[in-house]
């Protein structure tokens, strides 16, 4: 049994879109497009023959990666989760020890992580460290920057 995969809605609705365009827009141009250079002969030298081939392989690839996340997805609504540990949702603020600095991060799926946006991965070293504690808590990671040192300042879902 595959294992699902946590995501929030708006991750799994972005996936779904993505899916549609894939499907419903590229997939049927890039047909049009091997279609006419097909038209312009000789093959083995038709490098736009050989570009839209390429591009199908790859729309083909995406399709399927997307149509596996979407079957195993776990969409959760972060809206309806509460609690004082720290979860897949949770917004957390956390005060790195070192520099004093403030940093807020969301804990989400890994399609949504964007880590200048304040979304981190649930499958980075820092959210593994930092589910099950709550307000108080010290963790401590290891990066590819070096150890650092995190204490749990809130945990909130919205």
């Amino acid at each position: 049994m595959e294992k699902k995969i946590p995501m929030t809605e708006k991750s799994y609705l972005q996936l779904q879109e993505e899916l549609r365009h894939l499907k419903q827009v590229e997939r049927p141009a890039v047909i049009r497009a091997i279609a006419d250079a097909r038209e312009h002969g000789d093959l083995s030298e038709n490098a736009e023959y050989h570009a839209a081939k390429d591009r199908q392989g790859f729309i083909e690839g995406r399709i399927a990666e997307l149509e596996g996340k979407i079957s195993l997805a776990d969409v959760i609504d972060v809206s309806k989760l509460s609690g004082t540990h720290i979860k897949f949702g949770a917004t957390i603020t956390l005060i790195d020890e070192d520099t004093a600095e403030n940093h807020i991060y969301q804990i989400v799926g890994g399609d949504e992580a964007d880590i200048r946006q304040g979304k981190l991965s649930i499958t980075s070293p820092l959210a593994r460290a930092l589910i099950g504690k709550t307000i108080g808590d010290m963790v401590e990671v290891t990066a590819p920057g070096g150890s650092r040192a995190y204490t749990v300042l809130k945990v909130e879902f919205k």
